[in-house]
């Protein structure tokens, strides 16, 4: 899902122009792409003069820290070593639970291209 680093954005209206779904739009002078309405095309990348768009595998470091933030967060409601520990193992199986969400969506989406 491509995004937008906002302290390099300036405002130009470039990507909001050339969208051709009309997911990019403007609030305080910068370019925001609403999630539900983008078709992952590439555009917005391909005409930004800034390279303000950027690619979502660039989150994944900001998405594992607030995963931990998350996991930091919620095991403070545990007292002892033994609770912690406890919970640590379910937000494992928690994240493995997500890992392999993800990697049947992998798989099933490969299929569904492999037989366009």
């Amino acid at each position: 899902m491509p995004w937008v680093k906002q302290e390099d954005c300036i405002g130009c209206e470039t990507c909001v122009e050339e969208c051709p779904v009309d997911a990019i739009f403007m609030e305080d002078e910068k370019a925001h792409i609403d999630e539900e309405l983008c078709i992952r095309c590439g555009t917005c990348h391909d005409v930004c003069p800034e390279e303000a768009v950027r690619h979502d595998g660039e989150r994944i470091p900001i998405e594992v820290e607030a995963n931990m933030d998350y996991t930091n967060r919620l095991m403070q409601n545990y007292k002892t070593d033994k609770e912690k520990r406890e919970f640590l193992g379910r937000m494992v199986k928690y994240f493995n639970k997500e890992k392999v969400v993800a990697e049947k969506t992998i798989e099933k989406v490969s299929n569904l291209r492999d037989q366009i």
